[in-house]
This record gives structure tokens, sequence and C-alpha cells, in this order.
């Protein structure tokens, strides 16, 4: 038996008492040769090949050839037993839609928001954008496979405003409710970043993070006709983390970037909220996903003590405290953490969801019923089932 399937004892079903369960931040990457069938036929030569070796699988792509990297599909494995590289017969089968949905019931998971991995790393921008739509038109006929539990985020560049704003609208029209943005807009060549990651290939990280330092940033006016398209939409907009992408393979620096990844949103929040958006478009709501939220409380109550004394000279647009555009207009997805869940009370700390992170590393598969009774030890029911299932349904716009 593979490694990647063990035996589990099933989730503690039969003393739970605390509702149905909507895991806000799931993850969903397609077999590799779902790239040479959703394509564009001039495309599809240029699509990834696996090559399978003796001690892992390799992928060929744009003439580099690299090993089957397993960083991010560790279900089922205790942290020493982790594995960096090896076979796809490895790795849990995240993508048949029977064994998902099977994980899913075996971990005790009614819904859940499904991100992926979204564009390919590629260095040719017409293949780079020609795969957002694939993987977008790939994902939503998985999810069709039970369209009542499976609620996938769609995937757009971020070059161009005008570009964006006809994804978009595709991606609405296909039924997404949500659209993942990088942290910050991306260059003209999409895939290049000042946000260099050794062991990632640019198009990967500029997909989630953007250029920092690029000529388009979100606060300039520009950027308000694609707002008012998303409001008039209902979609959500998703930053999955990306302000700071960790180091992965470098030992010496993963650890340490890991918190630094997830504190470095909060730019992308005081980017909106100091430059007047939610103002103008108060119906949009930004999810930063994967972020952790126990840092939400502390950022609103520092943000509003700041804008107090600093509002006047810096001539700030805006008229309410950063603490009631957090309530209001952000939201954020956490795995384990306790510190977010007692600060739910605080100004900026109610909209927080609850997450497993399957398959990736840090997931709490298939254990997600014990650990949400640990981590919500002493909170309200009520309290516990508005993060593990009512904010999810919230911040969706769902019934």
């Amino acid at each position: 038996m593979s490694e990647a399937d063990p035996k589990f004892g099933s989730a503690t079903k039969e003393d739970w008492t605390l509702g149905p369960i909507f895991d806000a931040d799931a993850h969903i990457d397609p077999p590799h040769d779902m790239w040479k069938e959703y394509l564009p036929q001039s495309q599809k030569h240029k699509a990834p090949v696996i090559e399978h070796g003796e001690e892992c699988d390799y992928i060929l792509f744009e003439g580099n050839r690299r090993p089957v990297m397993m960083i991010n599909n560790q279900a089922g494995r205790s942290g020493k037993d982790f594995k960096m590289v090896g076979r796809l017969s490895d790795q849990r089968n995240t993508y048949d839609p029977a064994k998902r949905l099977a994980d899913m019931d075996l971990d005790g998971i009614d819904q859940a928001i499904l991100f992926g991995g979204g564009p390919l790393g590629s260095f040719d921008n017409d293949l780079y954008l020609a795969s957002f739509e694939a993987f977008s038109t790939w994902v939503m006929d998985w999810a069709s496979n039970a369209p009542h539990r499976l609620f996938p985020v769609g995937h757009a560049p971020m070059r161009d405003v005008d570009e964006t704003i006809e994804h978009v609208k595709r991606l609405g029209k296909m039924g997404f409710k949500m659209v993942q943005l990088p942290a910050f807009p991306q260059n003209a060549e999409a895939w290049k970043t000042t946000s260099e990651i050794k062991n990632m290939k640019s198009g990967q990280v500029s997909a989630q993070t953007g250029d920092p330092k690029g000529a388009l940033q979100y606060y300039q006016p520009e950027f308000d006709k694609l707002w008012k398209v998303l409001c008039d939409l209902g979609m959500t907009i998703t930053f999955h983390l990306g302000g700071r992408v960790p180091r992965f393979g470098e030992k010496q620096h993963f650890l340490p970037d890991m918190p630094m990844s997830k504190l470095a949103m909060a730019e992308t929040v005081g980017i909106f909220i100091f430059n007047g958006i939610f103002d103008r478009f108060p119906d949009l709501r930004i999810g930063m996903m994967e972020s952790g939220v126990g840092w939400f409380a502390w950022y609103a109550e520092y943000c509003d003590r700041t804008w107090e004394k600093q509002r006047y000279w810096m001539d700030s647009p805006i008229d309410k405290l950063p603490s009631h555009y957090m309530d209001q207009n952000v939201w954020g997805s956490f795995i384990q953490d306790r510190t977010g869940i007692l600060a739910r009370d605080l100004p900026g700390g109610k909209n927080i969801m609850w997450s497993s992170d399957y398959p990736h590393s840090e997931t709490t598969f298939p254990n997600s019923h014990a650990i949400i009774k640990r981590d919500f030890a002493g909170v309200p029911e009520k309290d516990i089932q508005d993060i593990i299932y009512n904010n999810a349904k919230k911040f969706l716009r769902i019934s």
C-alpha cells in the first residue's frame, strides 16, 4: 500500500456535537496530464511531461528537469516522515473526486473552499496566461462532481487592469464566487517579480506575490473599475499568503520565514484600508487566506491608535477607524491559531474562519475534530459554529 494512502481511524464523529464544518482553505492541484487536455491547441505541445525515475519522478518543463516536490502533499504523514521529493504515487491522490470526498468524510468536513496551483510557472507569456484559463476551467469541471460541497477559487492574472476584468467576468459567468489575486499587482511580463525564491520558478511566485516594487499598485485609481466589477458580480477577492514567500528547500530560512509569510499580508490589508478603497466600495470583501488571524485584532488596534494621531498631517482619506473596515471588509483563515480564537470579540478579530490546509504539511487531516476541540476549549458553542462554518458561508455570500 502506498505511503500516501495509509489506513486511518475515522474522525471521531460519535461524540461530535459542534455541527457542520466548512473548511475555508483546502487545496487541489491538478494531475500533471491535465495541462495537455485543457490548454488551447496552440499551447498543448508546451505542457509539462512526467518522467518516472528509480528514486523519484521528474517534471520536464521548458528545458528543466526537476524532481517532484512533496512539501505540498504530506497528508497522512507525521512530521518525522515528511518527504521532500518522491514519486507521484507517493503522494495522496487529492484530485480523484471520489477519493477526495472520501477524505473529507473521513475527516468530518462537510464543505470546502479549494485553492489550487493556478498557472504554470512558465517564462512564456502566452503559455503563462493560457494556463490561468486552463486551470480555472479544469477546477470548475472537477468541482462539478459535488458542487454543494466543493467551492473552487478562480485564478486571474494581474498585469493589466482591463485584462484582469475580462478574466473576472469570465470566471463570474462560470460560477466562481472567489478570484485569487497576487498580494501585489504583476509586471507587464507577468512571470517577472522582484520576489525571487531560489527553489521556485518566478512565474509561480509572481502568481502569489506579484511584484511589490512594480509600476502597478492596488491603491492607484485605475483599479476602481476592477473593484466595481467584483462588487457588481458579488465576487470576493482572496489573497493566499504571497506578501512574502517562504524560501522552501532552504533549511536555514524556512522556519523563520513561515511566520513572516503570514504577518506580511498585513501590508495588503493596509493598502486597501488607508487608501479609502473600502469607503468607495463598501461591499468589497477581501480574504487573507492561510495568513493566520492571531494578528488581526493586534493589527486593528495598532492601526486605530496610529491613525488617530497621524491622520491629520497625513491627510488621511478615511473617516472611520481602521478596525471598522477590518470588521466590515476583511476576512481571514487559520489552521491552528488559539490566539486568534480568543481575540474573536476584539475589534478587527471577528471575521475569522477555520481551515484544515489539506493536504499541505500543516494540515490537521485526519484529526480535525480533535484539533478543533483542543483549540476551541472553553469557547461557547455558538462562537465555534460561527468560526468553523457560518463565517465561511457569509464570506461567500451563500445561504
